[in-house]
């Protein structure tokens, strides 16, 4: 028998803890991570904070060569060396990927520090895009300790395996 999908995942702050919460996934209750700002409704670039929203995961991203395929669902993209995401707001290609030359600084996906081993892009700030209202909002690994992200929700590595695995294209994460 097939495992049961999850439709909507929820996130809540912990009570009198702004960077630390917890995802609701069916009977789960799954300590995560919140951006330095908290969560916040109007979202803006730099701030820090996780956007208040229901959301569409888009895909996951994966290190290939920090693990095995994910089990999920979800549409999936190997991160590669060049892979990057624009947080400039004025350039074109803001709140999307791309991919960097040789030597060329940027956001790279492919870092040293296993955050971004796992990446779930969400639909934040997306139809449409607008310049500085928060770029790179996605569901990662969490630093040791549950220290706050820069605004994305973080989880422990082998929750979000597990989790991926009831995860798919209708899924939606609700940030309150």
């Amino acid at each position: 028998m097939p495992l049961r999908r999850f439709q909507i995942l929820r996130v809540r702050t912990k009570p009198g803890h702004r960077t630390r919460g917890v995802l609701l996934a069916g009977p789960l209750a799954l300590p995560v991570s919140l951006g330095r700002g908290g969560i916040k409704a109007n979202k803006r670039e730099g701030d820090g904070a996780t956007p208040r929203g229901t959301f569409r995961l888009i895909r996951l991203w994966f290190r290939a060569d920090r693990g095995p395929r994910p089990m999920t669902e979800l549409p999936l993209r190997r991160i590669g060396p060049s892979d990057a995401w624009c947080e400039d707001p004025a350039d074109r290609r803001y709140n999307r990927p791309f991919r960097l030359a040789p030597g060329q600084a940027g956001d790279r996906l492919r870092r040293e520090d296993h955050l971004y081993d796992l990446i779930i892009e969400i639909d934040h700030n997306v139809r449409p895009r607008v310049a500085r209202h928060g770029s790179a909002v996605f569901v990662h690994l969490a630093r040791p300790g549950f220290k706050p992200t820069a605004g994305c929700v973080g989880l422990q590595g082998a929750t979000l395996r597990r989790l991926l695995s009831r995860l798919g294209p209708r899924t939606r994460i609700e940030i309150q």
